[in-house]
């Protein structure tokens, strides 16, 4: 079972079938394609497997990669599979803290990378220490580095892919360490295999669908899928400053049917495509995930979705898809529940996967028998199990403890998120477990509470955090204005008056404004509200 294996029956089946596309830029955003076929895909990817073979990459080696979206990322990440090997990714945005910390943790044993990545081993030699092979897919800084023009160069060899089992390591993907330290996850073939499976059930992909992923890993699943995948224009680890016009331009041109990426693309696609009349015809899968998805947002792409619909699945790194709604369903049955504060709606769990709701708890749970269950319409901590959840973070002992939960020969893992089953089934997500206010009379959600101050119209987005006053924790209110100028004394007087209509928000009087909020790293969208509660704190925000 080698995920792998995949690429090489859609090479039999439909060789001259498209596999992925690269955009090069003209000018004034017209682009020319260059492709490879499944067919070439294969070959190139078996050529470079014999390559790395032959300088000693083996099976279970680990490859720390850090190359940009290409023809040849693919062809890379492919051949690392065929191995046997282990690609790791590791986020290059997560801070050079982070990410030195990541690399020594995992102690790779080849490295293929850009020539800068190359260029920063010079100066932090011990984080790579033990790597015996090291590739650049550009300029060579020593003789010890072979170069991807060279591994091209190289007199092609027939290559057998390797077989693994289903429960072989497949890949370390690391977290972006957004509400923590960078954790290692721990992927193996057969939860690759069974993500691919789940997400082509779910969303009834098939061969003649074009995807356009704005997160690179996801077009390995469409292609595993026989599916055409088209990269886009953009930096994928800034996806807030993407150009939405180079995007709907790739739309466009490769007539894409599964658009997916985090919801800072798409609130920039949707702004751009309403001020210019454009709409997006072609497709019919608009997929958001890294962060709870507005209904305002949702309601902008049905304008422009003339034969489609937004889709929100529910996941982690760690556990993905756990549950998947439409954004034609939120806007007819949930959105105006969820602008009550009654939490996002994130629909029914995915084939395969179970899911309950527990007493939330900051303390580790040993075995299943410690948790307590809750009833419906009951908010507590989100536990899943199924073949897509991931058992481990890689040599990081005390966080699989803290985050699995053992029950007989399987684990639950805790999502470290709040919500509810209503009385359909229905998932209900609240917020981030830590982000919770546990006040003396009531338990405060952020979700619920933000989600009020966000129908403002002059309120972007907010963010709930605790005060210390008095020698208690407060509830308060961070609000990043949605315009520049404003009266900040009628703003705030709008904002209470708006607040004292709903319960769970009445008694909040403390408001506060920042100009931008904090957000992760990877998605560009999750607020970073610890961060902004200790500015708050320390008087750095008024």
């Amino acid at each position: 079972m080698n995920i792998a294996s995949r690429i090489e029956a859609q090479a039999k089946i439909r060789p001259q079938q498209v596999a992925v596309r690269f955009p090069k830029k003209l000018g004034d955003d017209t682009y020319i394609y260059k492709s490879l076929t499944f067919k070439e895909l294969n070959e190139r990817s078996s050529h470079y497997a014999s390559y790395l073979f032959d300088q000693g990459i083996k099976k279970g080696n680990k490859v720390l990669l850090f190359v940009r979206p290409s023809l040849d990322f693919s062809a890379l990440v492919f051949a690392i599979f065929k191995l046997g090997a282990v690609p790791v990714l590791i986020d290059p945005g997560m801070g050079r803290k982070n990410l030195i910390t990541a690399i020594k943790q995992v102690r790779p044993d080849a490295l293929m990378a850009v020539a800068e990545v190359h260029f920063m081993r010079i100066f932090f030699k011990e984080a790579f220490d033990g790597i015996k092979v090291f590739i650049s897919t550009g300029i060579a800084f020593n003789k010890d580095t072979h170069t991807l023009k060279k591994m091209k160069k190289a007199p092609k060899k027939e290559f057998i892919t390797q077989e693994c089992a289903p429960e072989d390591i497949a890949a370390i993907l690391f977290t972006s360490g957004g509400t923590g330290i960078p954790k290692g996850v721990v992927y193996t073939h057969k939860i690759f295999n069974t993500q691919t499976d789940i997400l082509q059930k779910m969303f009834s992909l098939t061969d003649k669908d074009i995807d356009l992923p704005g997160f690179p890993l996801f077009s390995f699943f469409t292609m595993a899928m026989g599916m055409t995948s088209c990269i886009p224009d953009m930096n994928p680890s800034k996806p807030a400053k993407c150009r939405p016009m180079a995007l709907v331009q790739n739309i466009a041109d490769n007539n894409a049917t599964f658009v997916a990426g985090s919801p800072a693309i798409w609130e920039r696609v949707a702004d751009y495509c309403i001020e210019n009349n454009l709409i997006l015809p072609s497709v019919k899968y608009l997929v958001m995930f890294g962060a709870p998805v507005r209904v305002e947002l949702h309601k902008k792409l049905q304008r422009v979705l003339t034969n489609g619909t937004t889709y929100t699945p529910y996941g982690a790194t760690e556990a993905l898809p756990i549950s998947n709604i439409s954004g034609k369903y939120i806007l007819d049955n949930t959105a105006k529940l969820s602008n009550q504060g009654k939490g996002t709606c994130i629909g029914s769990p995915a084939p395969g996967i179970e899911v309950k709701i527990i007493k939330a708890h900051e303390r580790v749970l040993n075995t299943f028998d410690e948790i307590e269950e809750l009833e419906s319409n009951q908010v507590g901590e989100i536990i899943v199990r199924g073949d897509v959840v991931t058992h481990e973070y890689y040599h990081m002992p005390d966080k699989t403890l803290e985050a699995k939960i053992k029950d007989g020969g399987t684990f639950w893992h805790r999502m470290g998120d709040v919500g509810y089953f209503d009385e359909e089934g229905k998932l209900w997500f609240m917020g981030r477990k830590i982000h919770r206010l546990e006040l003396e009379s009531e338990i405060k959600y952020s979700i619920p509470v933000e989600a009020i101050f966000n129908t403002h119209l002059l309120v972007k987005r907010s963010a709930l955090i605790g005060i210390n006053k008095d020698g208690k924790i407060r509830p308060a209110i961070v609000i990043e204005p949605s315009e520049k100028y404003y009266h900040q004394y009628q703003f705030k007087k709008d904002l209470m008056q708006l607040g004292s209509r709903y319960g769970h928000t009445k008694d909040i009087e403390n408001i506060y404004f920042m100009e931008k909020f904090p957000v992760d790293i990877r998605h560009n969208i999750k607020i970073d509200r610890k961060k902004i509660e200790r500015l708050v704190n320390v008087g750095k925000i008024k």
